[in-house]
């Protein structure tokens, strides 16, 4: 028996990365997911390669920074795939080494208003604006699974990345307040934390370092395995808590980091 078979999911930032690697897992657990983000190109294809597997999904091309987004995606996944029953809060904006949101990683005083604004709406707001439309639905299913992605930035202080650290702080005791609340109506709130992953940005980083030994001592210093995260690495996480296996996990913050916050404790 897959796991999620006869479930109904959407993932938030499903277009690439973690986002779509757990699209992905989880059609191959039996889910109808429907994956959302931003750039509509990005999410066609991750829904593409659902479908080519044998898949059931869909794909909505929504900003989970506008509550009117978040209300016609929720709309457009119970019209077309039957319901909704597990909310995957992924999409998030973090340290871009392009600079496309340069205020993800700046101190609080070096931080501009519009990019701290902009860091909050998606990386904290979208939680409420997704799951006010969402929890409705799962209530109305006997319940169900929401499953945030944070990050370790949001368990420990951070000398920068005020902003980041603020809201994916916000998003972890929003992540507890909501198993409090939600946990009599069957609905389970959990938050996976992880470390670095790889992904273009962590690629730009370590590439940058010029000299093949100081990427190494780089890419050594990110955890004690020695390695980042693969996106699916991550997945396979929001999968557990999102499936029957953790039935009695409620509340709980996993850390996913290969043993950096072991470093620092």
């Amino acid at each position: 028996m897959r796991r999620l078979a006869g479930k109904v999911a959407l993932v938030t930032g499903g277009g690439s990365g973690v986002g779509r690697a757990a699209v992905e897992m989880f059609a191959r657990e039996g889910a109808r997911v429907a994956a959302c983000g931003r750039n509509a190109a990005r999410v066609e294809e991750t829904i593409a390669a659902v479908r080519a597997a044998g898949g059931e999904g869909l794909a909505v091309a929504a900003d989970v920074s506008s509550d009117g987004d978040c209300g016609r995606l929720v709309a457009a996944i119970v019209e077309r795939l039957g319901g909704l029953d597990i909310v995957v809060n992924n999409a998030g904006v973090g340290y871009d080494y392009e600079l496309t949101h340069p205020g993800a990683m700046a101190d609080l005083a070096s931080t501009p208003p519009a990019s701290w604004q902009d860091v909050i709406a998606i990386n904290l707001s979208s939680v409420y604006n997704v799951c006010r439309h969402a929890l409705p639905h799962i209530f109305a299913a006997g319940g169900g699974a929401v499953v945030n992605v944070a990050s370790i930035g949001g368990v420990m202080g951070m000398a920068d990345a005020h902003a980041y650290s603020a809201a994916k702080g916000g998003m972890v005791n929003l992540t507890r307040s909501m198993a409090v609340a939600y946990g009599p109506k069957g609905v389970r709130t959990n938050c996976v934390a992880p470390g670095s992953i790889e992904t273009k940005m962590i690629r730009h980083r370590l590439s940058a370092a010029g000299d093949p030994h100081l990427a190494d001592a780089t890419r050594f210093m990110v955890s004690p395995l020695g390695r980042v995260a693969r996106p699916d690495e991550i997945a396979s996480a929001c999968l557990f808590l999102a499936s029957e296996e953790a039935s009695y996990v409620n509340g709980a913050i996993l850390v996913v980091d290969g043993g950096t916050t072991a470093t620092w404790s």
